[in-house]
């Protein structure tokens, strides 16, 4: 039980996921009195995330092979349809990363460098007082913690637990089993990355199949929604049926299932949002860096912790610290970034009948001549231009 009296520090990050742990573990190397606190008692559970990575993210943010599941070097794309498409690399090209033994690494990291992490604790609110802000949070039992620091960090995922949630968001909600195998059923997807696309394997969305560990797989399904603006609410279709549909057509029915999670991507496809208000900073899902084109948030919310932890050290104001966080973000991530989120939007979002099956199959035929890292360029760095004319039509929603 933590004391509830007096909890002070220079920055309190709530969330503490991939963004607000490699924060936290940026600062707390450099000296800063730093909080890390999370809702969850075990940075173990709810593992929710495939986290493919590709190899040179996982070296620039110096990931040792702990966190490290398995490693790939080939997609392979099944659908539409029946249709199956495959890339092969000579060598390896990415990473799937254990996420729970990330986010427990993380912690350590901001642990040994003299930060502290406090589980169990759920943000509820924040006011303004004399040199920063005072945070309001509750324990597991119900007991309040009050922490007063100069800076909080709202790193707490699409859940956006200070910051509130801005217009606009497109959602993407996903379903994921970790399966155990058979030796010779893991070995059919080990090394790859497969991809499972199409109105009749999951409407609005895709599925996937990602090697763990020898004889684990994850095998999972995501889903993209928009809300109607002024709605009060929308009907969803459950994901379950399509989850069961996939072990069936895969042959995976006999899997026995390890764990069952889900979770949420939720995201303004434009990256206008407010990054903050005053001494309270978003980081990570909270300001929407998450790629809606391949579900992917794990080396986006990093790299915005590393270019947020020296403006915490450098500024002093709020209002430029924002300015200067938001300006770099964008040019970090490019022009392309948005780019990815409206195709995100065109591709999934439309995928629900046989029109928008011949308008993909169209684009992935003129894939096939790629290799394998001009793919993984696509998806990861969404270097569209790579592929010229062949996709143009489609980017600008010709074809």
């Amino acid at each position: 039980m933590i004391d509830c009296e007096g909890l002070t520090c220079d920055v309190l990050i709530v969330g503490a996921g991939p963004a607000g742990g490699h924060l936290a573990r940026l600062l707390a190397g450099r000296g800063v009195d730093v909080l890390l606190v999370d809702q969850l008692p075990d940075l173990s559970r709810a593992a929710f995330s495939s986290a493919a990575m590709p190899l040179e993210a996982v070296e620039s943010f110096g990931l040792p092979a702990e966190v490290v599941a398995s490693r790939w070097r080939s997609w392979q794309l099944i659908g539409p349809g029946q249709s199956s498409r495959h890339w092969s690399s000579a060598l390896p090209l990415g990473v799937v990363l254990d996420f729970g033994a990330l986010r427990l690494w993380l912690a350590e990291q901001c642990r040994g460098w003299g930060g502290r992490v406090e589980l169990g604790l759920r943000a509820l609110g924040y006011e303004e007082v004399s040199g920063g802000l005072l945070t309001h949070l509750r324990q597991s039992d119900g007991r309040p913690v009050a922490v007063r620091s100069s800076w909080v960090v709202d790193a707490s995922g699409q859940g956006r637990a200070l910051l509130g949630d801005p217009p606009d968001l497109v959602v993407g909600r996903g379903v994921e089993w970790l399966l155990q195998v058979k030796p010779s059923q893991w070995q059919r997807w080990a090394e790859q990355l497969t991809f499972l696309l199409g109105s009749d394997w999951v409407p609005q969305g895709y599925g996937w199949v990602f090697p763990m560990q020898c004889g684990r797989l994850k095998l999972g399904v995501c889903r993209l929604d928009q809300p109607v603006r002024g709605a009060s609410s929308f009907r969803q279709r459950p994901l379950g049926p399509d989850l069961q549909t996939l072990l069936h057509r895969l042959d995976l029915d006999g899997a026995g299932v390890l764990d069952r999670h889900g979770g949420l991507i939720r995201s303004r496809i434009d990256r206008c949002e407010p990054h903050g208000r005053g001494r309270l900073i978003g980081l990570g899902d909270a300001v929407s860096t998450a790629n809606l084109l391949g579900g992917e948030g794990i080396r986006h919310a990093m790299a915005s912790a590393g270019l947020l932890a020296p403006l915490l050290l450098q500024e002093r104001d709020p209002d430029r610290l924002r300015r200067r966080y938001q300006r770099q973000l964008s040019k970090h991530f490019g022009w392309r970034w948005p780019l990815s989120g409206r195709l995100a939007r065109r591709t999934w979002l439309a995928l629900r009948d046989r029109r928008a099956d011949h308008r993909l199959e169209r684009l992935l035929a003129g894939l096939e001549t790629c290799q394998a890292a001009d793919l993984s360029a696509l998806l990861f760095d969404y270097r569209f231009e790579r592929y010229g004319l062949r996709a143009l039509p489609y980017l600008l929603g010709w074809r």
